[in-house]
């Protein structure tokens, strides 16, 4: 039935709007051949649709898109994955973090698709077809909380630190993305009150600029508010309440002469934003944010006087199949779950030891399995990520380290941080302050797009701090509980 009401759908608006003159889709981006500026008398929406395949562009971000243990998520890749499955076609994603080309491949032809948060803008508006808005969202200026803001008794003493007010921000250095909307933002900003703002237009993104903000390297930088509140949840010295634009749409885009393309993803849109499945999704990025931050309680859990968890007979059990002591084991499972067999992360993995979908399916558990086989398939896979590195890592330790990266972040992104390792004359087959320096900052565009990395940008600092805290734990464990 809805095959058939899309079939309709389509036939009507041919109807109405009859073939447009468009660029031909192209076959990749590396294709330069003359026919990559010719034109055809072909509707891109018929295009796709006989090639069996949407080519989509997005851009590495925390929202947008990333690699997750080795599997795409993010709302943006989530939102168009579902779009292509409504048109039963293949879905490409191809990845650029800067505007200027993403735009140009979209004109060219290249591309079908802008699946990333666009704001639209009058200027834009005039280049690009923009579809309904996926969401709306307000520009915000992200400062600092002040030193010590933690002690600080009352609200208001906090308040006092912090700039609310926009007419505040003259003669500030404010540092944003290059290119972004954010740039003319602030230079209307300057005429409304008007008075110089010293805008820094930075090569680093967005995400970058928040971290820097974070640490103390510069003092404020803006962002689209789901994007900060998102990182405001890793970064707790950081404050998003300041707004300093109205509301305004967040959206995909096509090239400016496919109506139907566009028309075809509105009603799509229409559909999906009245279903629970849009909600969930939605929610599992934006809303949810608790469940995306590491809780950092304490350093072990004390179940017991000689006791680390309920498990702790099946941990020494497991930990046989591979070598470890069990204690290490143990500040694996209480960093993915605390010891509690029925949590679920907000990407879908499960249990004691956050297994994700494909593993459990790998493995032969499912969400009924008892603590004991989750922990025993949890253990095989460290087993295989083990088998997975190679020989030339001979130190015990060092190669416990990579593991534990790899179950976090996925083998892909390890073995990328190991080429750069290599490339920036480090030692490949060390972890410690070698290795871990390019997964820490394999989230800045300098690294992630190096050439010899395959996998793209990841959040490494969760990676980075993965290991650290699974190690300074199983130092507390010795102590605490002596290996009998």
């Amino acid at each position: 039935m809805q095959g058939r009401v899309y079939l309709f759908f389509l036939l009507l608006v041919m109807l109405l709007n009859g073939c447009l003159d468009t660029p031909a889709r192209h076959n990749s981006v590396e294709n330069n051949s003359a026919t990559d500026n010719a034109s055809a008398k072909v509707d891109l929406l018929d295009t796709i649709l006989s090639q069996g395949k949407l080519i989509a562009i997005t851009n590495y971000s925390s929202t947008d898109y990333f690699i997750y243990r080795g599997q795409p998520m993010g709302y943006q890749y989530n939102l168009v994955s579902r779009f292509a499955k409504f048109l039963n076609v293949d879905l490409e994603m191809r990845i650029e973090k800067d505007l200027v080309k993403s735009f140009q491949y979209l004109d060219s032809g290249k591309v079908d698709l802008m699946a990333m948060g666009l704001t639209e803008t009058t200027e834009r508006k005039s280049k690009l077809r923009f579809t309904k808005p996926i969401m709306f969202t307000r520009q915000v200026l992200v400062q600092r909380k002040p030193e010590g803001y933690q002690k600080m008794r009352t609200r208001d003493e906090i308040e006092s630190h912090l700039l609310r007010n926009p007419l505040n921000l003259a003669k500030k250095t404010v540092y944003v993305h290059r290119g972004t909307v954010f740039v003319n933002r602030l230079k209307a900003l300057m005429n409304e009150i008007a008075d110089t703002i010293y805008i820094v237009e930075d090569e680093r993104e967005t995400e970058q600029l928040i971290a820097a903000v974070a640490n103390g390297e510069i003092d404020y930088t803006v962002a689209d508010e789901h994007v900060a509140l998102v990182d405001a949840a890793f970064y707790n010295n950081i404050d998003t309440k300041t707004f300093i634009s109205f509301p305004q749409k967040i959206a995909w885009a096509v090239r400016i002469d496919q109506k139907r393309l566009a028309d075809t993803i509105n009603f799509w849109l229409d559909k999906f934003y009245k279903t629970l499945d849009s909600r969930l999704l939605y929610n599992k990025y934006f809303k949810n944010l608790s469940s995306r931050k590491r809780v950092n309680k304490s350093l072990y859990n004390s179940y017991g006087k000689g006791h680390l968890s309920p498990y702790d007979d099946i941990i020494k059990k497991a930990s046989q199949q591979i070598g470890w002591d069990w204690r290490l084991l143990a500040s694996l499972i209480y960093q993915e779950s605390e010891f509690k067999p029925g949590v679920v992360s907000w990407v879908g993995a499960r249990g004691l030891m956050q297994l994700m979908p494909d593993v459990m399916e790998k493995y032969g558990i499912d969400s009924t399995s008892s603590p004991e086989e989750q922990i025993m398939a949890g253990t095989k896979y460290l087993k295989a990520l083990f088998k997975q590195l190679p020989p030339e890592i001979t130190d015990s330790v060092e190669r416990i380290k990579f593991v534990l990266a790899a179950y976090n972040t996925g083998m892909g992104h390890v073995f990328d941080a190991r080429r750069l390792a290599a490339k920036y004359g480090k030692n490949p087959n060390r972890w410690t302050d070698n290795t871990d320096y390019f997964i820490l900052h394999l989230s800045e565009k300098k690294y992630y797009n190096d050439p010899v990395v395959r996998n793209g940008y990841v959040r490494g600092k969760e990676t980075y701090n993965f290991v650290v805290e699974i190690w300074q734990r199983y130092k507390i464990y010795k102590v605490l509980i002596k290996d009998i």
